[in-house]
C-alpha cells in the first residue's frame, strides 16, 4: 500500500458520519477539504485533534475548507463520542466497513493494528491532494501548520 502523493486524485467515498448522514467527497467539489485521520475514538491526542478541528471551523470556512474527521470506528461509536467531546460543527466519518478501505485507498491503513495512521490530507477544489502529512500515533497535529497550508493556498 503505498501513501497518497501530492498531485494525485484524491479516491472519492462516501461515509456515514456521526450523524448517520452520508458525507461524499465529490460533493464538496469547489472547497478545499482537510481529511484528518485518528488511530481511534476515546483516546486523549484523538480527542483533542477532533476538538482542534471544532475549534477552528469558522477559520476553516473563511479559507472555503470542510475539515472532516475520520476513523475506523464504527458510526454508533463517532455519534457518542462527538457528543461526549460537544462537536456541533465538524462532521466526524465512520470508515468501519469495508473496515478501514477509504484509508486503504489513501495508502494509510495500518494493517498491523487494524486503524489509519494519524494523518492530514488537503484535498483542492477540483479534487487533487495538494498535502500530506503523516504523524507519529502519540503526536497531535499542528492544526496552526494546517491552517499556514490552507492560507497559503488560498489563490489555488
Amino acid at each position: 500500500m503505498k501513501l497518497i502523493s501530492v498531485g494525485d486524485a484524491a479516491p472519492n467515498f462516501t461515509l456515514t458520519d456521526n450523524n448517520e448522514q452520508y458525507v461524499t467527497l465529490t460533493n464538496y467539489r469547489g472547497k478545499k477539504v482537510l481529511l484528518s485521520w485518528h488511530p481511534l475514538a476515546w483516546t486523549p491526542v484523538c480527542t483533542d485533534q477532533m476538538r482542534a478541528l471544532e475549534t477552528n471551523y469558522q477559520t476553516f470556512q473563511s479559507l472555503n475548507t470542510v475539515p472532516l474527521g475520520f476513523s475506523v470506528d464504527p458510526t454508533p461509536c463517532k455519534k457518542i463520542w462527538a457528543d461526549a467531546l460537544q462537536l456541533k460543527l465538524v462532521r466526524i466519518l465512520a470508515d468501519f466497513w469495508p473496515h478501514g478501505k477509504v484509508a486503504m485507498d489513501y495508502g494509510i491503513f495500518r494493517e498491523q493494528d487494524g486503524y489509519s495512521e494519524r494523518a492530514n490530507i488537503i484535498v483542492d477544489e477540483n479534487g487533487k491532494v495538494m498535502w500530506v502529512k503523516v504523524y507519529p500515533s502519540a503526536q497531535l497535529p499542528d492544526i496552526n501548520e494546517v491552517l499556514n497550508v490552507l492560507s497559503s493556498n488560498t489563490g489555488k
